[in-house]
C-alpha cells in the first residue's frame, strides 16, 4: 500500500471515494472533477489531499485545509475528509492515513491538527480518540455569514 499526496491523475478515483463518503453519510456528493481540480491544483489551491493506493486503486483519501492561531503565531490543519473503501476497512490503512496526514503536516510546520464528526458518529469519535485526539467542544460563540446574499 502506498500513501501519496493526491495527483490530477487521481482524480477520477477520488471523485468516486468522495461520493462513496456522501453516500455512507445519507448526502449527495455535488462535488466534480472541475471543483476538485480547481480546490486541489488551481491557481489558489484550497485543500491538500493524501491518497492511499494499491495496485492503482485508490483505497482512502485525507483531504486538510489550513488553519492558523495567528496570535500564537501557529500553523495548523483541519482534516476536513477522512474515508476508508469499504472493501479495505479492518485492515490497519485508518491507522496508517492517520499517520501518514500527521507526518505530512509536521512536514509543513503544522503545530496542531483538528478534525470533526457528527455527535451520532460514534465510531469515528473512538477512532480518532484513539490517535491521540482530545476532545474540543464547538464554541457557541461561531458565526457565519451567507456570502451569496446580497
Amino acid at each position: 500500500m502506498e500513501i501519496r499526496p493526491v495527483t490530477p491523475a487521481d482524480l477520477p478515483q477520488l471523485l468516486l471515494l468522495l461520493q462513496a463518503l456522501a453516500k455512507h453519510h445519507g448526502d449527495q456528493a455535488e462535488a466534480s472533477l472541475d471543483s476538485l481540480r480547481r480546490d486541489l491544483f488551481g491557481p489558489v489551491p484550497w485543500a491538500q489531499g493524501l491518497i492511499a493506493q494499491e495496485g492503482g486503486v485508490l483505497q482512502a483519501y485525507a483531504l486538510l485545509l489550513p488553519l492558523m492561531r495567528a496570535q500564537l503565531g501557529q500553523r495548523g490543519m483541519d482534516l476536513h475528509h477522512l474515508f476508508v473503501a469499504e472493501s479495505a476497512r479492518g485492515s490497519g490503512l485508518g491507522t496508517a492515513m492517520i499517520r501518514a496526514v500527521r507526518a505530512h503536516v509536521l512536514g509543513q510546520g503544522c503545530s496542531y491538527l483538528t478534525v470533526s464528526t457528527t455527535e451520532e458518529n460514534a465510531e469515528a469519535r473512538d477512532f480518532y480518540i484513539h490517535h491521540g485526539f482530545s476532545a474540543a467542544p464547538p464554541s457557541p460563540w461561531r458565526f457565519a455569514m451567507d456570502l451569496s446574499r446580497g
